[in-house]
């Protein structure tokens, strides 16, 4: 984690994602999801698909961040749309059957989820 650490404080997309999984699974550091979800959206917002997917699933379950399923959606979608797999299928699971969490809506759209879940 300590070089991860140093490339991604240098702004390193990569190395932000690394280190982000590091802080979500306790590895080289001690598991911090708040942490994790910080180094995901840094990376995410320089575009990794990755991390963008990452970061979805943080919103999904609440885990660092709010859980709210239209942030969720929205990193998913980005994801997605690079070719990302794990996030055309989350992205089609929460567009099967829409989600309310905490006054948070997204709702069903089954066709667009079909479509999301062919390309995975």
């Amino acid at each position: 984690a300590r070089w991860w650490r140093l490339a991604a404080d240098q702004g390193h997309a990569g190395a932000q994602a690394c280190l982000g999984e590091s802080y979500a699974r306790g590895r080289g550091v001690p598991p911090d999801y708040s942490a994790a979800a910080r180094w995901f959206r840094l990376a995410a917002e320089q575009g990794l698909a990755d991390a963008q997917s990452c970061l979805g699933e943080s919103y999904t379950h609440g885990l660092g961040v709010p859980q709210d399923p239209s942030e969720a959606a929205r990193w998913f979608r980005l994801a997605a749309e690079q070719g990302q797999a794990v996030a055309q299928v989350n992205m089609g699971k929460l567009l099967l059957v829409g989600e309310t969490v905490m006054g948070c809506e997204l709702p069903a759209a089954p066709g667009e989820a079909a479509q999301f879940l062919a390309q995975a």
